[in-house]
């Protein structure tokens, strides 16, 4: 089927090369495409081209249980599926005319990575020595196992104060996810714990055992058991042949875990679509990494094909001139110079202040100036990074 109808012509030509790179197969039995990354700036119609990217490898005949689409969170997959039925319903209504009967389009294996690995070991527990059954811990519970554990070796009645349960399980979920030694997760994210770094490791070879005894997994398990079970070439392989086509979505958000299962999934990169920004990678909190988009291409050989989006339809030219500036003066990275398709705008205004307090006041001032001039106070805002900068402007205003 071809894909030159309305559904795809509403795309700019770099969305479009990236939604239907690769040879679509004789008798629409699905699409040759070696790795891809697409690179797509800030406002860039990101979500979009992913989802017509879904629709055209599903027109071109890839069955649906063979597409594995990864997605940061569970709203994005549902997001994702949403707008990838509608423009396969928009594309078969132009081939076969407005009479044509509704297509129900189920995506089975959209999801988190979380949520992926989850069913994927229900699938091969019995290879990991694993309960099928086995329950799954969110957050709250999780440290409250990590808490029971921690009273058990003694360790809340220490003389100098031992680390609490929400710090002892971030210290683990950083080590599981960054697969670093104990050490240099304290070293490089929680320093204050350096002195328990023989206790910490006590108390997580026991949290692990008592998770055992339990059949029960945490969240970062979900992603250590898929990747350990992945390690398995054999399994490996069993694993990838089950899917034709491979999408993730905001790859610079993935950590050490995510990248190796994903190169192991796919490892001559056949099918494989990362899409992502490196430019908003913000979750090395997290245990993520931007040198995992970064690296891609260079992880096959050939290396990856990219496709770069640069027009913008959130914000005006003036805005993304200062933001080009500021990501020019950036080190390593996928370079990019947005371009906005809504014209022209106000000029930003860059403003240098001495402290919070300043800030504040000069915020204030700006919004009494516009007051002034007729902007009533209910159609300002003020924006920030995080909620706590706000409270000294609150105090302010």
């Amino acid at each position: 089927m071809t894909t030159t109808n309305e559904a795809f012509a509403r795309l700019n030509a770099a969305q479009r090369e990236a939604a239907t790179f690769g040879e679509p197969l004789p008798q629409r039995r699905g699409v040759r495409a070696g790795p891809l990354l697409v690179s797509a700036g800030a406002g860039t119609g990101k979500p979009s081209t992913l989802a017509h990217r879904v629709a055209r490898l599903l027109l071109e005949g890839v069955a649906p249980e063979r597409l594995l689409l990864l997605t940061f969170s569970r709203r994005a997959s549902v997001e994702m599926t949403r707008r990838a039925q509608q423009v396969v319903a928009e594309a078969l209504r132009a081939a076969r005319g407005p009479g044509a009967p509704h297509v129900s389009l189920r995506l089975q294996w959209s999801g988190t990575f979380h949520a992926i690995g989850n069913r994927l070991l229900r699938e091969y527990a019995g290879r990991l020595g694993l309960d099928p059954a086995f329950s799954v811990l969110d957050r709250g519970d999780a440290a409250d196992l990590m808490d029971v554990v921690r009273h058990r070796l003694g360790l809340s009645q220490t003389g100098q104060r031992f680390p609490r349960k929400d710090t002892c399980l971030g210290i683990y979920s950083h080590r599981v996810n960054t697969q670093q030694p104990l050490r240099h997760t304290l070293e490089t994210a929680y320093p204050w714990c350096l002195d328990w770094e023989e206790a910490l490791t006590g108390l997580y070879r026991a949290y692990v055992e008592e998770k055992l005894a339990q059949q029960a997994l945490d969240y970062d398990d979900l992603l250590l058991y898929w990747h350990v079970m992945m390690g398995d070439p054999a399994l490996a392989r069993e694993i990838g042949a089950q899917f034709d086509q491979v999408l993730v979505d905001e790859y610079q958000d993935t950590n050490r875990l995510q990248a190796e299962i994903l190169l192991r999934l796919k490892p001559d990169g056949a099918g494989v679509t990362v899409v992502g920004d490196d430019a908003q990678s913000i979750y090395s909190f997290r245990g993520a990494t931007v040198e995992n988009i970064l690296e891609f291409p260079e992880c096959f050989s050939p290396p990856a094909h990219v496709v770069t989006l640069e027009e913008n339809y959130r914000s005006t030219q003036p805005v993304l001139d200062a933001a080009n500036a500021l990501m020019a003066d950036g080190g390593r990275q996928f370079r990019k110079f947005l371009r906005s398709t809504r014209g022209g705008g106000t000029r930003p205004r860059y403003v240098t202040v001495q402290d919070d307090q300043a800030q504040a006041g000069y915020v204030v001032e700006r919004v009494l100036e516009c007051r002034e001039r007729g902007i009533d106070l209910r159609r300002q805002a003020v924006l920030f990074r995080n909620a706590d900068h706000s409270d000294v402007l609150e105090l302010e205003l």
